[in-house]
């Protein structure tokens, strides 16, 4: 089975372009940060404090996370529940780096993750695939752009799902998910020491791709 792990901060268009190469080349898509979203939606639907790791950790054992593809598309189910919209917004993104960065969250879901890939070719994307989920990837890719890129994408998608954003709060939001991301002390954000640098700044979703697959497709040979 080939595995292309793509990691990268927040906005940086990780899930669209890994969905399309990933179609492109026959694939699965995995987005893993779906995962952490849906445990942070369940946390916020139940009133449990996502700074408290003992009352979140507490949560595990009666939540149910898993992915289903239906027509090449991925969806999230949270207790049976396709949660896939639901977990797009501001409040979500930000509960779901508060207990990404708790290691029994992540020991959670790294079977589910780590089985994926040990049945399919895949392309999946998150902030430690490279490092710590798929070490042993054949293709690793740090996908990024600057801030004010990112922020303006994400932006724009918040606006098109008809929701209230503005781009300062925006963009201060991901800045600490930023921040908070590669400061953690489970699985930081950072490159894989043997992954490629891929920067999107200025380049449309077509271009991206093509930058992302043209990595892949050299490194398979």
């Amino acid at each position: 089975m080939i595995s292309v792990a793509i990691d990268g901060p927040a906005g940086a268009g990780k899930s669209t372009v890994a969905r399309a190469a990933a179609k492109e080349l026959g694939y699965i898509y995995v987005d893993t940060g779906a995962l952490y979203r849906a445990v942070g939606l369940y946390m916020l639907q139940h009133g449990i404090s996502v700074s408290d790791e003992d009352a979140v950790v507490k949560e595990l054992s009666t939540l149910q996370v898993s992915l289903e593809f239906r027509g090449g598309e991925q969806h999230v189910l949270l207790c049976g529940e396709d949660v896939s919209a639901q977990i797009r917004t501001p409040e979500v993104s930000m509960a779901a780096s508060a207990v990404s960065a708790m290691q029994p969250v992540r020991s959670f879901l790294f079977d589910l993750q780590k089985n994926m890939a040990k049945t399919n070719n895949v392309i999946m994307d998150g902030r430690d695939i490279g490092t710590v989920v798929l070490p042993e990837a054949q293709v690793k890719i740090f996908l990024t752009a600057s801030d004010e890129e990112r922020a303006g994408r994400r932006y724009r998608e918040l606006l098109e799902k008809g929701q209230n954003a503005s781009f300062e709060e925006v963009l201060n939001d991901l800045r600490a998910r930023d921040y908070a991301d590669s400061h953690r002390a489970a699985a930081p954000l950072k490159p894989a020491e043997d992954s490629v640098l891929v920067d999107t700044t200025g380049l449309s979703l077509e271009n991206s791709v093509q930058k992302v697959l043209q990595v892949v497709r050299q490194k398979l040979g």
